[in-house]
Formats: structure tokens, sequence, C-alpha cells
């Protein structure tokens, strides 16, 4: 598991496409995709599930039995609509194999639905370019200020004013992070709560040159697809995840500073770089040296 900080936000998971996706925001109780389940994430109350496929969605059935095993409340599990009754069958079946449930809530949402993670902090569903019943994810923090035409206003007038009902605040929504799961470019981009996001976790798949093909046929980014992207969104901080074994991690970050334009570079870091080894950190032999680049 590797640890992230993305715009004040503590990131802690794991992606590698076609492997594992498990990316989890523990401030905020909750987890986008679920990957195998690693027991990092078990006590996380909240999966934002953004498709069924196995590298994000296997470790569902794990997740809600590792919670009864530590005796933790029933966990939740958000997804699209349509995939609900498909996981809840599937949490029956592994009832009849374990010879005991492992309660869980399953929730199905659809684009543009909300789903209230606690006070004031909401998970806002959008439809993405994948398979069918693929979702992303805004985590938008809701507070309220005082409008602009009562400021200056003493306590006194503005409880005055309240007991008149009149409406002295407004509602105000803060776009936190954006997770877009497995997507190729599309129409969410035009969403405005996701180009108003602080941060992305944005999937990036492909890097080489001969598997642009490949990327358009799965409905994964391909790194030539960024520029666009980032035109589209010019504001958020954008982290890569979904990369893959295909090409190695330092040669994927050479790509992308060559493929982007030089403003956009420094808004732009990859989740599974690890960054620059510490001088103590415990000494590796080069075959797993080579791995851990890999990854």
């Amino acid at each position: 598991m590797i640890e992230q900080t993305f715009e004040g936000i503590r990131i802690v998971g794991f992606s590698l496409g076609g492997e594992e996706t498990v990316l989890a925001a523990p401030e905020y109780n909750v987890c986008f995709d679920v990957g195998r389940a690693p027991r990092e994430i078990i006590a996380i109350d909240n999966i934002l599930l953004s498709h069924g496929h196995m590298d994000h969605a296997a470790g569902v059935a794990y997740y809600f039995s590792q919670r009864t095993f530590v005796g933790i409340h029933p966990g939740r599990v958000i997804v699209h609509r349509s995939l609900a009754q498909p996981i809840q069958k599937l949490m029956d079946i592994w009832s009849d194999i374990e010879g005991h449930p492992s309660p869980g809530q399953v929730w199905g949402t659809e684009h543009l639905q909300e789903v209230e993670i606690r006070r004031g902090l909401a998970a806002r569903a959008f439809t993405v370019n994948h398979c069918p019943s693929s979702l992303g994810f805004t985590l938008i923090e809701k507070r309220h200020k005082l409008k602009a035409e009562f400021t200056g206003l003493d306590g006194m007038q503005l409880v005055a004013l309240k007991k008149q009902g009149v409406a002295i605040e407004e509602k105000v929504e803060i776009a936190l992070l954006t997770y877009t799961g497995d997507t190729a470019v599309g129409r969410w981009m035009d969403l405005d709560f996701v180009r108003d996001s602080k941060a992305i976790l944005l999937e990036c798949t492909f890097f080489d040159r001969e598997h642009r093909d490949r990327a358009r046929a799965g409905r994964h980014i391909h790194v030539d697809d960024l520029p666009k992207i980032l035109e589209a969104l010019p504001n958020p901080r954008i982290m890569l995840t979904h990369n893959t074994r295909r090409t190695d991690l330092r040669t994927c970050k050479r790509i992308v500073e060559r493929v982007i334009k030089p403003r956009d570079r420094e808004r732009v870091s990859m989740f599974m770089d690890r960054g620059p080894k510490r001088a103590d950190a415990e000494a590796v032999t080069p075959a797993a040296a080579e791995l851990r680049d890999g990854e």
C-alpha cells in the first residue's frame, strides 16, 4: 500500500490496471473501489465502487466478511443501481458457502445522485465512459455561508432578520476530490463539479504508442489523451492511477513529461510513484529494486 498526500487529502492504496485498484481517503471515511480488500481499508465504512471489473471489485465479499469477523458494524458499498442486486446475490451465495451471513449494505445510485457520507459531506456519482454501469464519484463538502448583502451586520441584527423569516445564509458546495474510475475521455469532463474539483484521481492505463488501439477498444485513457483532458480541466491537480506493468513507472513519468505542456507538469503526478528513496531505507537487492521501479 502506498500513501500520498494530495491537495491536503491523505490517500492510501494501490492501483495497477488489471491487478488491483483500491484508493482510500481514511479521514473522509471513504474508499474508491475495493480491490482485493486489503486490511488497511476494512475499517472504512463507505466503499464507492466504480464498476464491477474484478481488479476493482473482487474484495467486496471479503470486505463485508472481515468487518463481521472483527466485530465492526456492517459496511456500505455504493454502486450503480444496476449492479446492486447482483452484488447482493453474490453475498447470498457466499452466505451459503460460509454457512452464515456477512451483513452489509449495498446502495444503488445513478448519474448525479448523491449519497451522504456524513453531515456536510456527500459523494456525487456521475457516468463515465467505460463499461456499462460505470461511475465516477466526487466528494463534495457542503457549507452554509452568510450572504454578501448581510456582511457587516452584528449578531443581534442577524438574529432579528432570522426571526423575520429572512434567509441570511446560502449553501456553498466545495468539490474536494474526484475519482474517475476507469474511463475514456467523455462528457464527464464537462461537469462543473468535476472541473471545479481541487484534485482528481484520473485513470491513465496506456503509455506506449502501439497501445492506442487497445486503449480505445477498452475505453481507457491513453497518455496521448492527457493534453485534451488537461485543457478541459484547467484547475484541478491530477494524480494518475491504473498504470500497468506493460510500461515501467520511470518510463511512464518520462512520457507524461514529454506529452503534456510545461505549465501542467507541476499539477500532474502518479499515484504509484513512491518518490526518491530515503537514505535510511531498507536495502534491497538489484532484482527487488527493479521490481519496485516496475510497480
